[in-house]
Parts: structure tokens; sequence; C-alpha cells
């Protein structure tokens, strides 16, 4: 932001030159008319306003209204959105963000601030110029935006060349030593290790695929049965496990999971709730109370360790404590 000549103007996480990755162009979610407009702003400079009434006129252009619902598609799917911001003066202005490839960051502020009064997202410029987006509880997060790589790179000083050295004879190069040349067994030895190490990995992931599957799946079933059917964006099934997973991936059970999932009481939760409710679940985080917040007791949330482990329907009931993981997600039974 810093580098902008217009404070409300378009910010673009995207090179200078338009290059549309592949993903972008083939996401069916896009129209073709939303497609070319996000290529056009795209190739806007940095600074310029995105405006409705200026984007439909011209020869070849579309109607106003045309122009809106193309932005308010691009929108839902993760590329635009509409920023209230916060400068380091303390003025506030208005300006939009685009993005070449489809954000999910983005997305699940869309779902969070569309509701709000004013569904223009808050953003709080940084020191550094970055930008991070304040929540309805007050608290920040990311803004989606890529560092950029060259941000700390100085100019080269344009001092005056220095007078050249006499020339000297360059000192003998040693000998370059030669690697050993390994052997067929060990040829063989190394390829099995990579073969091996590859098979790991790929269980390992299969594994984590399974596991958030499982819980995606038992809470999608067990959210319409408690809160109704999902009548949100048309992927929230996959978005909410592809959630569930990066917890997974991060070391959350799904005991953890499971039990997070039912705190948030969404069928999709935000970026912001999700890490609150793993923050509960795991005691990092003491829970909201009608009547306060209350220490959190082992007791009352687990039972005596002599109890058995709380079940979903269709599991298997485990007959020792340290196997309830395997049972269950963590799920406990609420009236």
């Amino acid at each position: 932001m810093s580098r902008l000549s217009n404070p409300a103007g378009v910010r673009i996480n995207q090179p200078h030159f338009v290059h549309v990755v592949s993903a972008t162009v083939r996401n069916t979610r896009l129209s073709y008319r939303a497609l070319g407009l996000l290529v056009y702003l795209l190739d806007q400079k940095e600074g310029w306003q995105v405006r409705a009434e200026q984007l439909s006129k011209g020869e070849g252009r579309e109607g106003r209204e045309a122009i809106r619902t193309a932005l308010r598609e691009l929108q839902v799917a993760g590329h635009y959105r509409l920023e209230r911001r916060r400068l380091r003066n303390g003025k506030c202005v208005m300006g939009t963000a685009l993005s070449g490839t489809p954000l999910e960051q983005w997305v699940r502020d869309h779902e969070v601030f569309s509701t709000q009064k004013d569904p223009a997202v808050p953003v709080i410029e940084q020191e550094d110029g970055t930008f991070l987006v304040q929540y309805p509880d007050g608290s920040l997060g990311s803004d989606g935006f890529e560092p950029d790589p060259y941000a700390d790179e100085e100019p080269p000083a344009d001092d005056e060349p220095e007078e050249p050295a006499a020339a000297e004879e360059p000192p003998a190069a040693p000998p370059k030593k030669r690697r050993p040349r390994r052997t067929a067994a060990q040829k063989a030895a190394d390829d099995a290790a990579k073969a091996a190490a590859a098979e790991k990995k790929a269980e390992e992931k299969a594994a984590l695929d399974a596991a958030a599957e499982e819980v995606a799946k038992w809470w999608w079933a067990h959210a319409e049965q408690h809160l109704g059917r999902y009548v949100g964006k048309n992927n929230g099934y996959l978005a909410m496990r592809g959630m569930v997973r990066k917890a997974l991936e991060a070391g959350y059970t799904q005991r953890q999971c499971a039990e997070a999932l039912q705190n948030t009481r969404k069928h999709l939760p935000s970026a912001q709730q999700w890490q609150t409710a793993l923050g509960v679940v795991t005691n990092h985080i003491i829970p909201s109370q009608p009547t306060g917040r209350i220490p959190y007791s082992d007791k009352a949330t687990w039972g005596e360790h002599s109890d058995a482990p709380p079940t979903t329907p269709g599991d298997t009931p485990s007959t020792t404590a340290d196997d309830s993981d395997n049972a269950t997600f963590g799920v406990i039974a609420r009236p």
C-alpha cells in the first residue's frame, strides 16, 4: 500500500504483467463475462479505481448492471472485494482489492462481512505497508496477500567506479576432487529408499484425507439434523473438509476437530470462528458462558477416567480409555 500513488485505488495481488493461472481460466464457477473483466482489471496499474459506471463506457462495453453482476460474481469466487481501509495517518478510505488466483480467505471473509450492515471488508494498514483484516469480534487476521519478495531490497548505490587494480596472476586452482562412482548396489539401495519414502508419504496423505473425510461426513450429517439443511455456497462441504484437513495436518486430533465443529454451531465456520473453537477444545481459550467465563474443568468436560468414552451412532465402544480417539471424534453428546 505504501507504494500506491492513490490510497483509495485498487490493490492487486498479481505481478505487473497479465498472467492468469490455468486454475483461474478453467474455473467453471466463473462466467466468461466475469473472467474477461478480471483479466482487464488485472491489466490496470495499482492505484486505479474500479468503478462500474466507468467500466461500462466505451465501444464494445456492457451495461453498468452487467458489470456489477460480474463484480459480484468475482467477489463470491474470491477474486475481488471492496475494502474500508484505515491508514497509518488515521484516515479511512474506500478501495478495492483484486487477486489473479481465487483466495479461500477472501471467500470466507465475504461470507462473514456480507451479512454485516456495512459489507465492505475493514482492513488496517501496518507499519510495513501491509494490511490486516479486522473481524467483527475485534481480532485481526491475514488479508490473503502474499508478501512482496522485493520489499526489503535496496537499489544499488551509485558509487564512482574504483580504479582497477593491477592485474595479478590468479592463484592456481586446486585440483578438483572426483566424486567416487556409485556401484550398482548403491544405486539400487538409493532408489529403493526413495521409493519407500514416496510410498510412505503417499500413505500418510491418504490417511490424512480419509481422516478429514470421516470427520467432515459426520459433521455434515450431524449439522443438517440439528441446524437444518445447508444453504450457503456450492462448495461449502469441500471448504469445511479442507479446514478440517489443515487442522489434522497441524496436529489436532479427529476428536478435537469434531468438538470444535460442534462449538461453532455452523455448517461452515469462518477462519476466525474455527481457530477460536480449536483454542477452546484444546484449553488454550476459556469458553464464554452466559454467566461469565468459568475455569476449565477436565472432570466436567470429559468425566471421570473410568467413564466409557462417548461414541457416535454406528461406532463400536472402546474397551480402554487409551483408544478412545480411535472410536470417536471426541464428540460429547449434548442435550
